[in-house]
């Protein structure tokens, strides 16, 4: 896991190449690597996590100096194919998965990347043959950016992020559309729009050829082509399900470093720290032994804290919790960083994220297996799968839905109105979302998407439709994007086990009364791994989420701060907010005694825009 950047074709001096790769020091602080040759520039910010020595360093050169890598990510079964390779022949200097790479390359060609299960963005120069090969994972967890430096032809810059691009673009502008358009900025992250319109985002799933004849970017993986025929039976479907979960999550303990969990006390990540306890009395190569380690954000005070469920967990596996106190008064002088950080524009607050896995860093792991994207592929969100009803043809399919519905609401729920008496919910939801109108308002979200026309999504029953689309193009792809920035901003590197290509294919393979069985969300997950963990978080029904208490700090700790935000000359001369909305909205959430989580959530969105430009464009011009 690290940092890398990349000129192709163009001359740059060597204290430019460095101001470029100082700006993402936060991604790699273990080593800095430089490689310059001609009309050709490779740099790496190096997070150590295989290989701790020098022989595992990037850029990393293989077949004799041939061929010149920068990686960014890890390749999880990187054991298994270097095994392969030396059955061909090949021999290592490292035990690296870097160097593993390499040797698939060599070997393989652009087909090398269908070999990997893992997360990734990389270049390989070819120096034989003057080409750069470039390549992202399937599902876009590590980023890569990309612009093409005009005053040559053919040249271009890549970077993880955004700003190490900025000291080669002469003069950049902001896409004030998008940053100003609190509905699309949930959304654009699974396109190549950026938030400054020189840069472009390189594409998840594809592979890129930069040669003479310019750059030349194609897809390799589309989840689609790779709906599998699962078993009948939801017993044989749940044993699958456990099976891949437990291996994927046995590949990602691979580590030289130590390795942890952030917990939430929520399905997901107590399944994947229990399943973490569970591998771990089985010895596997280069499977760490030092996990026990669990980080909990804890709101104390709040409707938000979930800190006793993830205690729960913790006291089962018998290890210690750390708590990390989500205070927002240790983040209001670091807040202007987060943005700069951060890099993009977002609906929510940096802060509870940017604690934790900073808390990470400060007591030495530095490696977080954690349980995203579990909700979007398996159905954790009530306004999704209440849509299976469209594909339900019993009774029994229906009532299924429904209880599964109904119990998920603790409290209030702004998306619909529905109280927490399941009287009252069964009634909204009869008044409210069986009516044809409101369910057309619904449908649009998954009829109108980019892979609308492809067979494969049309025989997707509705509930998978809404479920690739909130996985593939507009949900998990901006929260991969959100995870990467918190984690990385500490040197932290984040796995995902639910994310993992065999589980996102299985995912898409079943049906909603596998991911609904006997009226609980989620439900071939909790099945799987309930007999490691605790019951009553297996089957807990009810959902908080991971959300900032935003209301409770705009009127508490953060009232001073935005009261004077909001009166300061950079807020009053900023291009990218509605002044006078935006003071309106926080003063509305500050006074008024009956301001709710969707006020508090609307004033941070529509303010965001005046950090963002304020900490992060200012900052690059």
């Amino acid at each position: 896991m690290c940092g890398i950047f990349g000129v192709i074709n163009k001359r740059i001096d060597k204290e430019l190449a460095k101001k470029c790769l100082d700006t993402i020091v936060h991604r790699g602080p273990d080593a800095e690597g430089l490689w310059m040759e001609e009309a050709v520039t490779l740099g790496h910010r190096r997070l150590a996590i295989l290989d701790l020595s020098e022989k595992g360093k990037q850029p990393m050169s293989y077949c004799d100096g041939r061929y010149m890598l920068i990686f960014n990510g890890e390749i999880y079964n990187f054991i298994e194919i270097r095994n392969e390779l030396i059955k061909h022949g090949y021999s290592f200097s490292s035990d690296s998965d870097s160097e593993v790479i390499l040797a698939s390359f060599d070997k393989w060609g652009e087909d090398c990347v269908n070999k990997f299960n893992g997360m990734w963005a990389f270049l390989i120069y070819d120096r034989k043959n003057k080409k750069t090969f470039i390549s992202r994972d399937r599902f876009g967890v590590k980023p890569l950016y990309y612009t093409k430096l005009s005053d040559e032809e053919n040249a271009y810059a890549f970077g993880s992020e955004m700003k190490t691009l900025m000291p080669l673009i002469e003069n950049p502008h902001a896409n004030t559309e998008l940053v100003m358009d609190t509905k699309r900025i949930v959304y654009y992250e699974s396109t190549d729009e950026c938030v400054i319109k020189e840069i472009k985002r390189f594409p998840a799933a594809c592979n890129g050829v930069l040669d003479e004849n310019g750059l030349h970017i194609t897809r390799y993986y589309n989840t689609l082509d790779h709906i599998m025929e699962v078993p009948e039976s939801y017993d044989e479907q749940v044993l699958m399900m456990r099976e891949l979960f437990l291996d994927a999550c046995k590949i990602r303990m691979r580590s030289d470093v130590t390795i942890g969990t952030a917990l939430s006390g929520g399905l997901d990540s107590s399944a994947t720290i229990c399943a973490m306890a569970h591998l771990s009395k089985e010895s596997s190569d280069r499977m760490s032994n030092d996990w026990q380690h669990a980080y909990v954000a804890t709101f104390k005070g709040t409707t938000m804290d979930e800190s006793a469920y993830a205690k729960q967990v913790t006291d089962f596996l018998s290890i210690n919790s750390t708590f990390v106190d989500i205070n927002p008064i240790k983040a209001i002088d670091k807040l202007d960083n987060f943005a700069y950080l951060f890099e993009d524009v977002y609906l929510t607050s940096p802060i509870p994220m940017m604690l934790l896995y900073a808390a990470l860093r400060e007591n030495g792991t530095i490696v977080t297996i954690d349980g995203h994207g579990a909700d979007e592929l398996f159905g954790g969100y009530t306004f999704d799968f209440i849509h299976a009803l469209d594909d339900a043809r019993t009774k029994e399919e229906k009532d299924m839905i429904l209880n599964a519905y109904i119990d998920s609401f603790p409290h209030d729920d702004s998306n619909i109105g529905l109280k927490a008496s399941k009287n009252k919910v069964f009634f909204d939801y009869k008044k409210r979302c069986i009516k044809d109108k409101i369910r057309k308002t619904f449908k649009s979200s998954y009829m109108n998407v980019r892979m609308s026309s492809n067979e494969a999504y049309k025989n997707l029953d509705t509930l998978n439709k809404i479920l690739y689309t909130s996985s593939h193009e507009t949900i998990l792809p901006t929260l991969l994007r959100n995870y990467d920035r918190y984690s990385m901003a500490s040197g932290i590197e984040i796995r995902m086990p639910f994310m993992d290509y065999r589980i996102v294919e299985f995912a898409m393979s079943i049906g909603f009364t596998s991911k609904l069985h006997g009226g609980y969300s989620k439900s071939i997950i909790r099945d799987a791994m309930a007999p490691y963990m605790p019951k009553d978080i297996a089957y807990r029904k009810t959902k908080i989420g991971f959300n900032t208490p935003i209301v409770e700090w705009m009127k508490g700790p953060l009232k001073e701060y935005f009261t004077d935000a909001i009166e300061s000359s950079d807020f009053n001369n900023s291009s990218f907010i509605n002044k006078e909305k935006t003071k309106a909205e926080i003063l509305n959430v500050i006074n008024n005694e009956d301001a709710t989580f969707a006020d508090g959530e609307k004033a941070w969105s529509d303010f965001y825009p005046y950090l963002w430009e304020k900490n992060f464009l200012k900052h690059i011009y």
